[in-house]
């Protein structure tokens, strides 16, 4: 009888054992360090500093002159509704009229990129524990997912009227509208249809989180880009 107890309960030491292994190699895999040194709270507190550095550096390259107009990832071009009539205007001369409407929607985007670091902010003091754990065991991307879910809302709440103001001031409405009045001339064409303010927010919070998510798979797989203590301590491989 004590023979068995004593194979059982080598049984289970084992058991426990190749589980607390497994759990620590699926910790490392997706880049934070040791689970029996990092509790929950340091979890969290990592991935709410991973959010504020990498909102932070997202709002400098974006927030800035050329920001989206030199960066072809998330440059802000003609809406694809009226790219075939942009290739008709192009063809008769339009061209710098064109490229001059295109460089003011990304001037109204950078313009209005700043605006999204006290909305950021105000969402990582609001993710708890739960909220830590989903995007631990997410994709490298995870947590800007998470935040774009959270936040877009609010930020195209925040972003049109800046976007607005500074189209007003690169005369992007007007230019738009003068387009417009272009496109109609040519030949059978039909009016585009599109709320230009709109379309211009949209984008430009699409390359925002573009640039967001860029940064947050440095942090998880550059070690040089955990710029903190607390950094370097959860993402860890």
């Amino acid at each position: 009888m004590r023979q068995r107890s004593l194979i059982a309960a080598s049984i289970f030491l084992c058991a426990v054992s190749t589980a607390s292994a497994q759990v620590e190699q699926l910790s490392k895999a997706i880049g934070l360090g040791s689970t029996t040194q990092l509790g929950d709270a340091k979890i969290a507190s990592g991935l709410k500093e991973a959010l504020k550095v990498g909102a932070e550096n997202a709002v400098k390259l974006t927030g800035k002159t050329d920001g989206y107009y030199r960066n072809d990832a998330i440059k802000i071009l003609m809406p694809k509704n009226v790219r075939s009539l942009e290739k008709g205007l192009r063809a008769l001369g339009g061209g710098a009229k064109i490229d001059e409407f295109e460089l003011s929607m990304n001037r109204a985007a950078e313009s209005a990129a700043p605006e999204a670091r006290k909305i950021f902010a105000d969402a990582i003091l609001k993710m708890g524990i739960d909220d830590a754990r989903k995007i631990l065991n997410g994709s490298d991307t995870a947590a800007t997912d998470y935040f774009k879910s959270k936040t877009t809302g609010e930020l195209t709440i925040a972003f049109r009227p800046i976007v607005e103001q500074s189209m007003e001031k690169f005369t992007v409405t007007q230019q738009w509208n003068s387009l417009v009045g272009q496109f109609q001339s040519i030949p059978f064409a039909k009016s585009p249809s599109i709320d230009i303010n709109q379309y211009v927010v949209g984008k430009a919070l699409d390359g925002f989180f573009f640039m967001l998510g860029q940064e947050e798979k440095k942090i998880r797989t550059d070690p040089a880009a955990r710029v903190t203590t607390l950094l370097k301590q959860v993402f860890t491989r």
